[in-house]
């Protein structure tokens, strides 16, 4: 083994994006390590760091030199390597060239009886420093950006400007050049704390220097600082006081700093008259401030977290006051302007807002989503006074949308025109369905709490997937920018809370509104391309909860089209499978050999006066089940159907155990194979056993 060193390689930037940051920090040593790995340089472990202003790895234990190789590889026959004169073939030829080898140093070797041709090559070591500028160049093309700048005349692409690189094999600078930047031992330091940054000896003393530079070169450490640092303001203020850090905030000032410090602010207690969301909106999503609470109540304090001098603090906290001061002073006024009017006046105003361009305005939206609404109400039988309300929700669940609070805080769209609903005197349940109806926003996010919410929620986002598929913007996958398989998601949330309509009536009716509306498209295979996409949706829903897609097509074999009896039927199904095992394996394997030998063309009109006992027996048992099963599925009672077909084990085992299905008397055969489909038909509105007897095959 030759002697190692220390491999240290940042590229320094321009403050790069947090979230790209996060995910390239991360697929980092992936590429490392495959960069090594292809240019064969042994080596040990590696360490990766990096703040908004550059990427880090050190990898420790690199080897001075590769390792020499002995390489054989075996090739074709000698028989087609060589034409009967010995000369070499095309395929020897070929051959000796992908091994960069000659044709002469070919060797032929007997091996089973057969001879072949061999090619056998030594690979001396090389000098790993003379490898590593190309392979350092490669980590750096190959690091994955959503969106990549190009900076002077260079054509390099990269998510912000390099500005320096370090590149360090023990003491020794390895060349490297990217973007008209060439490599150095000089890396920069804290912007503020020390701009004037460092050189590194070597690269055993990367991180040391680094952090000397006052930077935390993790992310890990700068999050847990920053966690720290809040708890302690906590309980500075008192145990009743606690900071909301929502992860993706909390991720994103992580990667905003290269030295965090978390400091206490405060606004003018005026401000909270203004609604909680506008100011908690205005902190997280446009400054990065954590807001505080206190016994669960919004207080006037907020913490900041800074990347400036401690020893400038309250200029610091005095500029961020003022910066937010400002904000709530636009979210007051704005919120007072709004509520001049009632919220019934910006219906009209939606006008001058698009949905999509063939499908129209907000406008028209909200009117298709009030007239799907009505018709949802009646499908549920829900009575006149909640249909009222939804109704009224409906019509002005999107006005908030051309008030002033919500173009400038858009996150908080729903919330706001629940208050200003009930400002004007609106019904507290179309109030709070207003607030509610862009609920579940997201994987695990609660549906509408009220009636009224689900409705109007249900309604909007079924108008949304039935008017875009209906116009072929469909989502692919790698785009889906409506997010219509979100909303697809929330749909089937909703039916599963006890909204009982059916879906394929409600997206018809959806589809004919469109219609009306004067929008052009096929009914019929707009309709089918939703309940696929459901259903679509609704397998990916069972197989995250772990159930089998076998279980799932057998159900769906039953023409299957609402999601929430596929849901209830396939967890019926795994819930039979677990707890009677045996009883359902061997009904399945019973069913998959009676499809097998069934004459689907026979019809099953038996004659009962040919049957043996076994027969009989079985007869009997079909009938009974048959009646047994309708009943079952009528009253959406999908347990005791499976329960009703496994009284046909019994039976079913005893004819193919006594009975010759094949019989020599082809009236006999024939009978029997009516008998078969007469079984096979009890199974067609409830699963196909078939798919189970496979998958365990």
């Amino acid at each position: 083994m030759s002697k190692t060193r220390t491999l240290a390689f940042e590229i320094g930037t321009e403050e790069i994006p947090a979230f790209d940051l996060k995910n390239a920090t991360e697929k980092l040593p992936t590429i490392m390590e495959q960069a090594l790995s292809d240019a064969g340089i042994p080596h040990e472990d590696m360490e990766v760091f990096s703040t908004p202003r550059r990427m880090a790895v050190v990898v420790r234990g690199v080897a001075e030199e590769t390792e020499a190789l002995e390489e054989t590889h075996k090739g074709p026959s000698a028989a087609i390597a060589f034409d009967e004169a010995g000369a070499p073939t095309k395929a020897a030829c070929g051959f000796a060239r992908g091994k960069g080898v000659s044709v002469e140093e070919l060797e032929v070797r007997e091996e089973g009886g057969v001879e072949y041709v061999f090619a056998h090559k030594s690979v001396p070591s090389e000098e790993v420093s003379g490898l590593l500028g190309s392979v350092l160049e490669g980590v750096i093309t190959s690091l994955p950006w959503p969106k990549s700048m190009k900076w002077g005349t260079e054509h390099a692409l990269f998510s912000r400007p390099v500005r320096w690189l370090v590149a360090l094999f023990g003491q020794d600078v390895i060349p490297v050049s990217f973007a008209n930047v060439g490599s150095g031992r000089h890396t920069a330091g804290h912007r503020v704390l020390s701009p004037q940054g460092s050189d590194i000896p070597c690269a055993d003393e990367y991180e040391k220097i680094v952090r000397s530079l006052k930077i935390i070169p993790t992310q890990e450490e700068r999050m847990e600082l920053i966690c720290a640092q809040t708890k302690a303001i906590e309980q500075e203020l008192g145990a009743d006081h606690e900071a909301v850090l929502p992860p993706k905030v909390l991720t994103e000032v992580v990667n905003l700093s290269e030295a965090p410090q978390a400091l206490l602010a405060q606004f003018d207690e005026e401000f909270l008259k203004v609604p909680e969301e506008i100011i908690v909106d205005a902190m997280l999503m446009h400054q990065r401030y954590f807001p505080l609470y206190k016994d669960g109540k919004l207080t006037n304090r907020f913490i900041i977290v800074s990347n400036g001098d401690p020893a400038f603090a309250d200029n610091i906290i005095d500029g961020n006051q003022r910066v937010v001061a400002a904000r709530l002073y636009d979210a007051k006024f704005f919120y007072e302007e709004d509520l001049k009017a009632p919220l019934e006046r910006y219906v009209d105003r939606l006008d001058e807002v698009v949905f999509q361009e063939q499908l129209g305005t907000m406008r028209q939206k909200t009117q298709r989503v009030k007239q799907l609404a009505e018709r949802i109400c009646l499908d549920a039988q829900i009575g006149d006074v909640e249909s009222g309300k939804v109704a009224r929700a409906a019509l002005l669940a999107k006005a908030d949308l051309v008030t002033n609070a919500v173009i400038e805080f858009t996150s908080v769209q729903g919330i706001m025109g629940s208050y200003y609903a009930a400002a004007a005197g609106e019904d507290a349940d179309v109030a709070a369905a207003i607030a509610d109806h862009y609920r579940p926003r997201f994987a695990g996010d609660d549906i509408p709490q009220g009636l009224v919410g689900r409705i109007v929620a249900l309604a909007d986002k079924v108008d949304t997937i039935c008017g875009l598929f209906a116009i072929g913007q469909t989502p692919t996958g790698s785009s889906d920018p409506f997010a219509l398989r979100r909303a697809a998601l929330g749909v089937i949330a909703i039916l599963e809370s006890g909204v009982d309509v059916s879906l394929e009536r409600t997206v018809e009716e959806a589809l004919r509104i469109y219609q009306e509306e004067g929008v052009s498209l096929d009914a019929a295979a707009a309709r089918d391309a939703v309940l696929e996409f459901f259903i679509t949706r609704t397998k990916v829903m069972l197989k995250d909860d772990g159930i089998p897609n076998d279980v799932v097509d057998a159900v769906l074999f039953a023409r299957v089209k609402e999601p929430v009896t596929i849901i209830a039927r396939s967890r019926a199904l795994r819930t039979a499978l677990a707890e009677t095992p045996e009883d359902m394996e061997d009904l399945s394997v019973a069913y998959g050999r009676a499809n097998n030998l069934r004459d689907g063309e026979a019809g099953a009109l038996y004659d009962a006066a040919l049957f043996a006992e076994p027969e009989q027996k079985l007869a009997s048992a079909i009938e009974s089940a048959r009646t047994s099963v309708a009943e079952a599925l009528a009253s959406d009672d999908y347990p005791a159907a499976l329960s009703h077909l496994a009284a046909l084990r019994a039976p079913i085992d005893g004819f193919f155990t006594d009975v010759m299905v094949m019989d020599e008397d082809p009236k006999l055969r024939q009978n029997r194979m009516k008998l078969l489909n007469a079984f096979i038909a009890v199974f067609a509105d409830v699963a196909d056993f078939g798919v189970l007897a496979s998958a365990k095959r």
